[in-house]
Formats: C-alpha cells, structure tokens, sequence
C-alpha cells in the first residue's frame, strides 16, 4: 500500500477560508469516499463537549503517553468524557480523537468546533487519470487534508495557520500538486511530505 505524498497548496490564519479552498479540489476528485476521517486536538472541557455535541460516540485518547507508576504500563484512556465534572475532566487533557464519519453534515460544523487545538478534515478520494500528462488517479492515495492550526499531514506542530494540502500517489506526482495548487489560485508552497 504505502502513503502518499502530501503537498501544501494554501495557507491562512483563516479557518473558514482554509475549509473553503479545501472544497475546491475535491470538486475536483472523480470519486469521493463515503467517509472522511476527522481528527482534533482538545485542551479544554468545554472543547471536549462541543466535540461530543458534534460527532456523538466518539473515542477519545489522551494526546501524551501515561503510564502506570507501579507498573510502567501504558495506560488507556477510558472515562466517558460525558459524564466527569470540568475540574476531573481538565486531569486528563489534552485529548485527540480521530474518527470516521459519514460525509455529509458534520465536516460542514467541524472547522468552527475544535477551537485553539490542532484538527483536521480529510476526504479520501480518486483523481481522474490525464493519460497526457502520464498522470493517474489511485483510490488508496488521492484526496485533499486541511489541517487546522497545523502544516504537516502527518499532525507535527502547532501553528497559527490552517494549510491544505492534496494527496497524491505514494511515488509523488508534483505536476499534478502544482495543476491542483493552480486551481485554487495558488502555489505548492513547500516541499512534499509523507501523508496518509
């Protein structure tokens, strides 16, 4: 299988705007997967809630490695955030999720709700073939990422800028970055990274 090669298109300090242009090349994938996976970064009860309001039944983990004093055991994250008061529930954080979810709805919300912490929407896809320009779609590798206060795929650092990025196959296909960069008005500002 692999990862694909991710390539930064566009970035703001604008979270609407990011979501916005992240939309333009998907319009423009031949295929859309049912499901997008989206992932956020809480540091707050009250971001955690509005998490739970938005995307019901979702799994939480702590973002940093604990372990058990007595044993040295990694330990798991398994109280329902729902239910602790804010005092118990700010012990925990940060905690991360990402989640599949069905397409249609939620990712609409999703860019007003994580709030200062790092999130992302991705949608999975397949990009036509342009057999002119020796360029294929491949439904493991195509699609398009926005990272919310974030510039790397793979969720490094924080960061005031929201990015898009596109996928492309495991083995890059920079021309095809550049065609898809072209499309909403902009650049491949950085070099390529390791995606999905």
């Amino acid at each position: 299988m692999g990862s694909s090669r991710a390539h930064p298109v566009f970035r703001t300090t604008d979270a609407a705007e990011a979501y916005g242009q992240a939309k333009r090349p998907c319009a423009l994938l031949a295929h859309v997967n049912d499901r997008i996976r989206l992932f956020a970064e809480t540091r707050t009860p009250r971001e955690v809630r509005r998490m739970t309001d938005l995307v019901p039944g979702v799994s939480f983990d702590s973002v940093e490695t604990r372990k058990d004093p007595v044993t040295g055991r990694s330990l798991f994250f398994d109280l329902d955030v729902r239910t602790p008061e804010d005092a118990e529930l700010r012990t925990h954080l940060p905690l991360s999720f990402s989640e599949d979810v069905e397409r249609g709805g939620v990712e609409e919300r999703f860019p007003a709700a994580p709030g200062g912490g790092m999130a992302a929407v991705r949608r999975d896809g397949r990009r036509p073939d342009d057999p002119g320009a020796d360029s294929h779609g491949h439904g493991n590798h195509d699609g398009v990422q926005v990272v919310f206060h974030g510039d790397e795929a793979q969720y490094d650092e924080w960061t005031e800028d929201h990015t898009v990025l596109v996928h492309v196959t495991k083995h890059g296909d920079p021309d095809r970055a550049r065609h898809l960069a072209a499309h909403i008005g902009s650049e491949v500002p950085g070099g390529e990274q390791l995606g999905w």
